[in-house]
């Protein structure tokens, strides 16, 4: 009886905050979900770019995804965080419109080397109410080339080409196929805190680590290690070691507790024996060690 109350109370909050998000969704204009934490996150992958590295056509989910995530503090307001993919032209749009809607940019840079066209990566945060940062980060991606509808379900999956069942022994850690793209999150085990609030790892602050097939067991691989200032030279080191090319070190936020550094990569090789060297970094870390 008692179980069967507890369960009704559950499946009413986890209700409750689905509808408290829904005008978040509407103002996006893409509905997001619920990740842990208590983060409610919606992500725009740039499908309408097509990107090169070498000869890697990148993905979407292997490298450019925008994302936004937000996280109630208080009764009325959220906080604000997220990653907008953008080519050069729009950049300038894009950040003077998010600036009139009052969200602020921690960083524009680089995530990778070489690719064409040339794309850049604006890091975000604001603080209001939700559904006006909602409908700021609306109005500014709509004068960029994502594409706003939510994308339908593919009528068929085309094989993956990868083993995931060894990525995820070899790393430790297991991930999730999004896009024919296999993406692993690694949490840090500290308190990630920024202007005092809490950053859970499901708003940017968790090592993320991306594979694509590329055919015959190899794949590419990028993403990037967040690292406190002592982890940083051991991890190139480590990838170094191992043949993974560091592409980017620079920050993402503004104010964090401690502070972080976000290292990016990329690789295109033998899978095998590119996870091993990914977790030869990840073992130069303050994460979860694998088991």
């Amino acid at each position: 009886m008692i179980r069967a109350a507890l369960l009704s109370i559950a499946l009413f909050t986890s209700i409750a905050q689905a509808q408290d998000w829904k005008p978040v969704g509407l103002a996006l204009g893409r509905a997001g979900s619920m990740q842990p934490g208590d983060v409610y996150k919606a992500g725009f992958p740039r499908s309408d770019l097509h990107v090169r590295v070498g000869g890697v056509a990148v993905k979407a989910p292997l490298a450019l995804g925008s994302w936004v995530a937000f996280k109630a503090v208080g009764d009325s307001e959220a906080v604000l965080m997220g990653d907008l993919v953008l080519t050069e032209s729009e950049l300038p749009l894009v950040m003077s419109k998010l600036q009139e809607g009052g969200i602020e940019q921690t960083a524009v840079h680089n995530h990778l080397l070489g690719e064409s066209p040339r794309v850049l990566y604006m890091h975000i945060m604001g603080r209001g109410v939700p559904t006006k940062l909602a409908a700021a980060v609306h109005a500014a991606l709509a004068l960029t080339g994502t594409p706003m509808a939510s994308p339908s379900a593919p009528a068929t999956t085309p094989p993956l080409g990868l083993d995931t069942t060894a990525i995820a022994k070899t790393l430790g850690f297991s991930g999730k196929v999004a896009g024919g793209v296999y993406q692993v999150g690694v949490p840090r085990l500290d308190t990630i805190q920024m202007n005092g609030v809490v950053v859970p790892p499901a708003m940017g602050v968790a090592t993320g680590i991306n594979f694509q097939s590329t055919g015959r067991g190899k794949a590419a691989t990028t993403g990037d290690f967040v690292l406190t200032a002592s982890e940083v030279n051991p991890v190139i080191r480590a990838l170094r070691d191992h043949g993974i090319v560091v592409t980017a070190l620079h920050s993402h936020m503004l104010g964090e507790t401690p502070r972080l550094f976000f290292m990016h990569f990329w690789a295109n090789g033998d899978a095998t024996k590119l996870t091993e060297g990914l977790r030869a970094a990840l073992d130069q870390m303050n994460v979860k060690k694998a088991g």
